[in-house]
């Protein structure tokens, strides 16, 4: 099914997030659409940021980075993006869903690097812009789900990782977040419980044992790691339960403020969990809560 993808844009502004494109070439490769159960995005060639503010009578000063799932192939844009930016709004919060390079693009040089260099720039570009959208700078979050939940946790573990191109003013601004919440993310690469779909796809599947432990995030926290909302599913046969559970205990041994919420039910993918059985939806209530605390 072909759908323009301006009709998607309803009642939120799109910014290009770079001028010139880092680690990158030029191709006849096209953004791909699929309309399904979800609309799925993948072959991203120009990153943008998709901005949804919250009514002034109802805005408060935080904001939060989206980066939606898809094992790195695709990138679920309304089950984990729009869907979620407007939770984000009811709550007052200003949104901005990052439309993401995927490593899977022919018009990428070092494909591993550009998700992580989009996160950064994505950050830097609100934490810039703050004042124009009301925002502190010292308040600003990232989410992520799935294989966005490993980019998200690689942001706020690899925050600093140095750029390789030639850089922009906006370029010195911190890309630290200061708080983030991992909705069934995967946090590692290694054999044991990573979801090896994600894996083969950043890494490559003739991947090295540095760049396999350079992207386990739970080997990558420090005490500058920023606070961290955790949510998974124990029946996650996906990404594994163990990847949150590492996650938190690396969190946990270096001091850094973390809170977790294990459900026994709900499989990997839930998102908002409006039609799940049960009380899985009531994760968006404890996440709500413990904002308040950021």
């Amino acid at each position: 099914m072909t759908i323009s993808f301006n009709k998607l844009r309803a009642q939120s502004e799109v910014i290009p997030l770079w001028t010139t494109i880092p680690n990158s070439i030029e191709t006849f490769e096209e953004q791909s659409i699929e309309q399904g159960d979800i609309l799925k995005i993948s072959k991203i060639k120009k990153p943008t940021l998709e901005i949804y503010a919250p009514s002034k009578r109802n805005a408060t000063d935080k904001a939060i980075l989206i980066c939606p799932g898809g094992g790195y192939t695709t990138l679920a844009y309304d089950w984990e993006g729009t869907e979620i930016a407007k939770w984000f709004n009811s709550k007052g919060i200003t949104a901005f869903f990052l439309k993401y390079r995927l490593p899977n693009s022919k018009s990428l040089k070092t494909p591993h690097k550009a998700p992580l260099q989009d996160t950064q720039r994505a950050i830097r570009w609100v934490r810039f812009n703050a004042d124009k959208f009301g925002i502190n700078p010292a308040k600003i979050g990232v989410i992520g789900f799935s294989a966005g939940g490993h980019l998200a946790a690689t942001l706020g573990t690899q925050y600093n990782s140095k750029n390789n191109f030639k850089e922009e003013p906006l370029d010195s601004i911190s890309a630290r977040p200061d708080f983030m919440a991992l909705i069934y993310p995967v946090i590692t690469m290694k054999n044991n419980y990573t979801h090896i779909g994600s894996r083969n796809q950043l890494l490559g599947k003739k991947t090295t044992q540095a760049l396999i432990e350079q992207y386990s995030n739970e080997l990558q926290v420090t005490t500058n790691t920023p606070p961290t909302f955790l949510v998974h599913a124990s029946n996650d046969s996906t990404v594994p339960v163990e990847n949150s559970l590492q996650f938190y205990k690396s969190l946990n041994d270096k001091k850094v403020k973390v809170e977790m919420h294990i459900y026994l039910y709900g499989g990997h993918g839930f998102s908002l969990a409006i039609n799940q059985e049960g009380y899985l939806h009531t994760w968006l209530d404890r996440l709500d809560d413990w904002l308040k605390t950021i």
